[in-house]
């Protein structure tokens, strides 16, 4: 499934206000997109899948290395590769920038995520201890370039 990846706007965030807890995850609601959106170290993008979002993910800058904060696709459309094609557009912009590195978390019980990072060259490179709601760890994985 081929999507249009873009670079989020506030329609966009409009578009998809009523739908985000139920269709995407909890972890970001439309106040939080908002704040992206006005972060200046924050980079965020959309997938669109016939001008419908259908998934977003979101890095932010620090000093020279850069963190991916979120990739999320609506949960009906997950397994069609919009996930990577959100996470090739993060790897393309922070090689644009002659970055050393892209690192992010990733929940300790979500195998097919760290397949997905795995699978793009991420490395397990530490823990975080219940990262998640306070309960769940994390694994912190690094791309170095």
């Amino acid at each position: 499934m081929e999507c249009k990846i873009e670079p989020m706007i506030l329609a966009h965030v409009s578009a998809i206000e009523d739908s985000l807890a139920n269709q995407f995850d909890d972890f970001w609601n439309v106040t939080t997109l908002k704040q992206e959106l006005q972060n200046p170290n924050a980079k965020v993008f959309v997938a669109l899948l016939q001008n419908e979002v259908v998934g977003f993910a979101s890095i932010w800058k620090a000093v020279d290395e850069y963190h991916v904060t979120n990739i999320v696709v609506r949960k009906d459309l997950r397994q069609n590769r919009i996930g990577s094609q959100l996470l090739e557009t993060l790897i393309e912009v922070v090689k644009s920038e002659h970055s050393p590195l892209l690192t992010l978390e990733v929940n300790k019980n979500n195998i097919p995520a760290q397949k997905l990072y795995q699978k793009y060259g991420f490395k397990d490179v530490g823990l975080r201890k219940k990262y998640y709601h306070n309960t769940e760890d994390a694994l912190i994985m690094t791309l170095y370039f």
